[in-house]
């Protein structure tokens, strides 16, 4: 992935004036000068992420600011465990507070699901992978938590990678017509993948010599037949990738079929946020 520290710096400049806008009325009630600490806990298990944004949104306001974590990105953590220990100008650290909070909570979230995936599915040689269903503007950040917790990033936009779907095979004319192209037009090192929705769709695809095929929403019982008949052609190795209604309660099924690759759209997408509590000392 490329360097997030732009990223981060956009991400928090963003949050921030969304959130304090003209100026923080409720802070003015605190002495100008006034210094504060504060600690951070979780009230659930799962794993952090998103330390760098929880410290830029503090700096952002007062570059003295000081943050001394006890965890770090992609640890394991446990409810009533301390996070972290913030201290600097009792109005910075209140105006940041619930900024810095929302990536912290977010991102961990994220990180939290990806790993619980990624465990559901140890030992089966298949891996997680993410999707492009994102929240607007937080792209790298999700994908970035998506990687502490274990997964692997799929394209980061429609810049680096070729998905070919159903309503691109439309258009182009059928399967055949839209892989020549994307090779074509495809700038070196850029991956072409091709979805496909039935088992003859894909004979289509490995026939039309597809490299990498999204399997999309097929039954796990469709999902054998297709490694089966893939892993019987001969050539290049053909990746092989799952997508479509799977759950934490199916996974493990779906990554025992033989597939490479499962993605899911709700590691970045359905996000209920870590319980995080900052208190004020």
């Amino acid at each position: 992935m490329q360097d997030l520290h732009d990223e981060i710096r956009a991400n928090v400049q963003r949050a921030l004036q969304e959130d304090i806008g003209s100026g923080d009325l409720t802070a003015a009630l605190i002495p100008e000068e006034a210094a504060l600490a504060a600690t951070v806990i979780s009230r659930e298990n799962g794993v952090l992420c998103g330390t760098q944004w929880f410290e830029a949104c503090f700096r952002s306001l007062d570059p003295a600011s000081t943050v001394e974590w006890f965890a770090k990105d992609s640890d394991g953590v446990q409810a009533g465990q301390e996070l972290c220990k913030i201290r600097g100008n009792a109005r910075a650290l209140l105006t940041a507070e619930r900024s810095a909070l929302n990536f912290l909570q977010l991102l961990s979230a994220v990180a939290t699901q990806a790993r619980q995936f990624v465990d559901a599915i140890a030992e089966t040689g298949a891996v997680i992978v993410d999707t492009r269903k994102t929240l607007p503007g937080l792209r790298l950040a999700q994908k970035y938590a998506v990687m502490c917790g274990g997964g692997v990033n799929h394209r980061i936009g429609l810049y680096d990678g070729i998905l070919i779907k159903e309503n691109h095979i439309i258009a182009a004319g059928g399967i055949q017509p839209a892989l020549n192209k994307a090779r074509e037009i495809a700038p070196p090192g850029v991956f072409v993948q091709i979805e496909v929705e039935s088992l003859q769709e894909l004979q289509e695809a490995l026939a039309a010599d597809a490299r990498m095929v999204l399997l999309d929403n097929f039954t796990s019982a469709q999902l054998s037949e297709a490694v089966a008949f893939t892993r019987q052609q001969t050539g290049a190795p053909v990746i092989l990738e799952a997508s479509g209604n799977i759950t934490l309660e199916n996974v493990r099924q779906v990554a025992e079929t033989g597939v490479d690759r499962i993605s899911i759209g709700s590691l970045t997408k359905n996000i209920q946020a870590l319980d995080l509590s900052m208190r004020f000392v």
